[in-house]
């Protein structure tokens, strides 16, 4: 796995440039996580890695993605190297969490 820094993963994103991570000793490039669609987090929830990888790899990478054909343990730890590479913690979320919201006292 590639390691990136905070600072180098803010800046990816501010630039629009790739981050990179490993999938079976292969550097993948990835968009930056800001540049996802829901669809393709949701094609990554439903396990649809193949659509996950069309819309979020480099044009050139995603076949090759498909090519390595990995292991459901190795694209895991793709994902989340992946995610960290372009400026998201996994199982970060963008929403707020239920305890975070304000109640109304009655």
């Amino acid at each position: 796995m590639t390691e990136t820094t905070p600072a180098e993963a803010q800046e990816n994103e501010a630039t629009g440039t790739f981050g990179t991570a490993t999938l079976c000793g292969t550097d993948l490039r990835v968009k930056p996580i800001d540049q996802w669609r829901p669809s393709y987090l949701r094609a990554l929830r439903e396990g649809d890695y193949d659509t996950w990888a069309a819309g979020v790899l480099h044009e050139d990478d995603a076949p090759k993605f498909v090519e390595l054909d990995a292991t459901f343990a190795e694209i895991n730890e793709f994902t989340a190297a992946a995610m960290e590479a372009t400026g998201e913690n996994p199982g970060k979320s963008g929403g707020r969490s239920a305890r975070s919201k304000t109640t109304r006292k009655r």
